[in-house]
């Protein structure tokens, strides 16, 4: 695989949280996560369905529960494996996904509409309160 596209090897993603790395599509810089669940490792983009400007993973891990990532400020829970909401004000929609893959013990973007920028975050957030508006 391409090491420009490697993200991190298996071994770096927490058992209890997610990995959070940024992408580019064009000019656009978002974020995603990496989750591993029972030996499976998926990539979501990193936002709540319900309200998109809210992130799973402020920097420091998504919450997770009985292998579902948790909506900090909506209490929404997403199955890690399939990205489905099965509690909370978005049930039944879907975290959008990035296509990556596993080879040789490292996780590769495989998803040809992004490129890989960066691990963790290359966005600048207000962080200096806890509202989701930025006015």
């Amino acid at each position: 695989m391409d090491e420009n596209r490697r993200i991190a090897a298996v071994e770096e993603i927490p058992d209890d949280t997610t990995f959070l790395f940024t992408i580019r599509n064009g000019f656009d810089e978002e974020e995603a996560v990496l989750v591993e669940n029972d030996g499976d490792v998926r990539a979501w983009k990193n936002y709540c369905q319900h309200w998109t400007d809210v992130r799973l993973d402020k920097g420091d891990g998504a919450s997770m529960r009985d292998g579902e990532l948790v909506c900090g400020k909506h209490g929404a829970l997403f199955e890690a494996d399939s990205g489905i909401c099965t509690y909370g004000p978005c049930e039944d929609a879907v975290l959008d996904e990035v296509d990556v893959t596993v080879e040789d013990g490292a996780v590769f973007l495989t998803d040809s509409e992004y490129e890989f920028v960066q691990r963790g975050s290359s966005i600048e957030y207000d962080l200096s309160s806890n509202r989701s508006l930025g006015f």
